[in-house]
């Protein structure tokens, strides 16, 4: 008679333990409704140990500038053309002045900021907030933006 291995006769005193249950048919609930594939296949999916890690790997990949400082002459430039917008908001009667600036926004969550240029018509110059305030760049939103992070204004002619 041939000896049998250990694995092989676990396996029949298993199959021997549940050979009452082992061919039934798999139960479905007359009560409640089966789960979709889709989120079956969620309940395997990955457990993430760190939560928010993936997000603060991004953050800190995400660069910055920073902030250039501008020398008296380039200051002096910008100050003359702001003489020359003020100029023109008091003779043309309020109107528009349509300007291309060049500025510094500081960044919300990190040290730095990015240099955006933006192509519009100031509406007023706030000398007090020390701000120029653009007519609406977009719907329903008013642009300010403060004098001291300007780096490049040029007056746009009509």
């Amino acid at each position: 008679m041939e000896q049998k291995t250990g694995y092989k006769k676990e396996q029949e005193t298993i199959s021997e333990r549940y050979k009452d249950i082992i061919n039934l048919p798999h139960h479905r609930s007359a009560k409640r409704p089966g789960m979709k594939i889709e989120d079956r296949a969620a309940q395997f999916s990955p457990f993430a140990a760190l939560t928010g890690y993936d997000a603060v790997v991004k953050e800190t990949a995400r660069l910055t500038e920073s902030r250039i400082e501008l020398d008296e002459c380039e200051r002096e430039g910008i100050f003359l053309v702001l003489s020359r917008i003020e100029e023109k908001l008091e003779r043309e009667n309020a109107e528009p002045v349509n300007i291309c600036v060049t500025y510094f926004k500081p960044d919300e969550k990190k040290e730095g900021g990015a240099y955006l240029t933006l192509e519009g018509s100031v509406k007023k110059l706030d000398k007090h907030n020390h701000r120029l305030i653009f007519h609406e760049i977009e719907e329903n939103e008013m642009m300010e933006i403060p004098m001291e992070d300007i780096v490049e204004l040029t007056l746009l002619e009509k």
